[in-house]
């Protein structure tokens, strides 16, 4: 399959597209580049965005790796370059073991020009396992990205196909999409065919990290039968994905046979997929976790290939009536054990949260997890704020997302138009994100991060200054803010000093500059 989509003017060599797009990805931007100074091969991206008429310009942070600059046709059969290929190899230690040596790394040098902090700093957020840099060796083709509460927010994405819907081709088109509209990560957590298949194409074509949830494949390799799932047929697919290039694993070794009686008292039960599967095992077996007896192998596993874990939360809430509960709260001590043994390891480590909590729960839970988990980054679902926002549960979880965010939580899961409904398309994928980024912003601002602050505040002067071509590149979704302005009025210049809320004559804005 190939696409025709806007790429970077990285010096690598690529066909001639077929036919350009209509319209560049982020009209009146640029992809430019910051060299290293300690390595001096990297080129850390960022998009250049021209205000005022070419007056003056503004840096925002970039995910899109080579797809936003030059065009070409996009080969999902070759890939992209390999970026990183040259930096590092297998049988380096990992990431967290050379920030403890005092290393800083070139992955930890592009994070720091990246988010305009200093390499010690950065270096130092890793060794004490305070901030993750996911980065698998065998996915070279990934630019290095940080998760850490004092890091600017990040958002992750879902795809992935299901038994009754989508295809290779409709994943790889979610994942292009949901870079191209800020997903900082990628979770491909497809339970259909074609799992290594898709998961191939999607690697190979991805600038960003990209994560799993290994039990989904284990289980498809048994045919769906959870009895016949085993640690020795999970170690075997953890190793394939690693050789693949999967940078980061939820993995559900904190869901113990003691805390599945707490979880049946619940109104919604346990509402992870990968926690139902662990609980059933354990009653099919009645046996311990097989992820919590053999976690020190998980470690082994992921130490050579510098995979992190994200500590899954099969117990998290499905309901607000459930949240901060005995289940859940007694995984995530668990959660925090499990931590210090993978450190023990070298091992990365970020630790997933809830789930569907009210507001007045959610500082509880990042207390929680700051104590209990030694400030391993938080990676949160949400929070859903209440229960009843189908269709439009985006918003719902976004509320709880920009409070969690604030309150310190690194990495926030987007949540579609379509969550608990169906499975999102590219429009769903879209909104999803875009909602979610403003909650990542918002919390970004509460903590005076500068390069949020600096994009807000250009916004702020490009809105009293009248200068809507900069608020349209400004803008989360240029394209939606130019469509309503230019719905609105005729393109003849006579409504540049006012919008239809007030008009030419009860413009605040207007009014004021005349004060002026």
């Amino acid at each position: 399959m190939e696409l025709n989509l806007p790429l970077s003017s990285c010096p690598h060599q690529h066909p001639e597209p077929k036919q350009k797009p209509q319209m560049p990805l982020f009209e009146g931007s640029d992809k430019v580049y910051t060299k290293g100074k300690i390595f001096k091969e990297i080129r850390v991206p960022s998009r250049n965005v021209t205000l005022d008429s070419g007056k003056k310009s503004i840096n925002l942070y970039d995910v899109t790796g080579p797809y936003t600059d030059c065009l070409f046709t996009a080969n999902f059969q070759t890939g992209l370059p390999p970026l990183r290929r040259s930096w590092s190899g297998g049988g380096k230690p990992t990431q967290m073991n050379q920030a403890r040596q005092g290393i800083v790394t070139p992955e930890i040098e592009f994070v720091a020009i990246r988010e305009g902090l200093d390499p010690e700093f950065v270096r130092l957020e890793i060794a004490e396992g305070r901030a993750i840099i996911p980065v698998n060796v065998n996915h070279p083709e990934c630019e290095p990205m940080a998760i850490g509460r004092n890091f600017l927010v990040k958002i992750n994405s879902n795809i992935g196909n299901s038994a009754l819907s989508s295809s290779i081709e409709e994943e790889l088109e979610k994942m292009l999409w949901s870079i191209r509209w800020g997903g900082d990560t990628v979770m491909d957590l497809s339970t259909g065919k074609n799992i290594h298949a898709t998961r191939e194409r999607i690697i190979r074509n991805c600038p960003v990290p990209i994560g799993t949830v290994p039990i989904y494949q284990a289980l498809e390799k048994v045919g769906g039968h959870i009895e016949n799932l085993s640690w020795e047929i999970y170690r075997e697919t953890l190793i394939e994905q690693c050789e693949q290039g999967v940078d980061y694993f939820t993995v559900h070794a904190g869901l113990l046979k003691a805390l599945v009686p707490a979880a049946k008292k619940r109104k919604t039960g346990i509402v992870s997929r990968g926690g139902s599967i662990l609980a059933k095992w354990m009653q099919i077996h009645q046996q311990e976790n097989f992820l919590y007896s053999h976690f020190e192998g998980i470690c082994e596993v992921l130490k050579k290939y510098d995979v992190a874990f994200s500590l899954g939360d099969g117990l998290r809430p499905g309901s607000t009536a459930d949240a901060n509960d005995e289940a859940q709260f007694g995984e995530l001590k668990i959660l925090g054990e499990l931590t210090k043994v993978a450190w023990e390891h070298g091992v990365q480590v970020m630790i997933e949260g809830p789930g569907h909590v009210p507001l007045n729960k959610i500082k509880e839970n990042m207390d929680k997890q700051v104590a209990w988990c030694h400030n391993a980054p938080f990676y949160t679902l949400g929070p859903l704020v209440v229960d009843v926002g189908a269709g439009r549960d985006h918003i719902t979880s976004a509320i709880g997302a920009a409070m969690i965010g604030w309150l310190g939580t690194a990495m926030l899961c987007y949540v579609t138009p379509k969550e608990h409904l169906a499975l999102p398309n590219k429009d769903d994928v879209k909104e999803g994100i875009i909602v979610h980024k403003i909650a990542a912003l918002a919390a970004d601002l509460a903590k005076g991060h500068p390069m949020a602050i600096a994009w807000n505040d250009a916004m702020s002067e490009a809105r009293f200054d009248f200068r809507w071509q900069d608020q349209y590149r400004l803008a989360l979704d240029p394209e939606m803010a130019r469509r309503y302005r230019e719905e609105s009025f005729p393109k003849d210049g006579t409504s540049d000093r006012c919008c239809t809320m007030c008009g030419p004559d009860f413009c605040a804005m207007k009014i004021t500059q005349e004060i002026n």
